[in-house]
């Protein structure tokens, strides 16, 4: 087995698309929960539960509570924007609990059989894993 050494410029170039692509990721998150939380807290019950099904299982309460922590959890997604010392912990945190509340979305959308919440719920776990676990460097 052969390694190879990169250059400082490689290494460079390569920790900036690492940047890159991990800011792409944060700002998609960003962009979901923020349209999702705010759909949480702006449509009827009624619509949530014609999109979802699941809001019809929770009260009002829990479904609006949710949408406000999916908003501030997504500010928090891109709080390193304002300044990487003071963000990158509430980055972490917010990563950590997307991730928890994705898993527990999956389930109960896999347990409701809805494949398209489901798959959704897959992709957001696929970029917001890799953010967490390069983030922590």
């Amino acid at each position: 087995m052969t390694t190879t050494t990169l250059t400082p410029h490689q290494a460079r170039a390569r920790a900036d698309y690492l940047n890159i692509t991990l800011w792409t990721f944060q700002g998609w998150i960003a962009m979901f929960f923020l349209a999702a939380g705010y759909a949480k807290l702006s449509e009827s019950m009624e619509n949530l539960i014609v999109l979802m099904q699941w809001p019809a299982l929770v009260s009002a309460t829990f479904v609006r509570g949710l949408g406000l922590a999916e908003i501030v959890l997504a500010i928090m997604v891109l709080a390193p924007l304002i300044s990487w010392r003071f963000g990158r912990p509430l980055l972490l945190t917010a990563t950590a609990g997307l991730l928890i509340l994705q898993v527990i979305a999956l389930g109960v959308h896999a347990v409701g059989l809805d494949l398209g919440l489901s798959l959704t719920n897959i992709f957001l776990i696929a970029i917001t894993a890799p953010v967490l676990w390069l983030r922590r460097r």
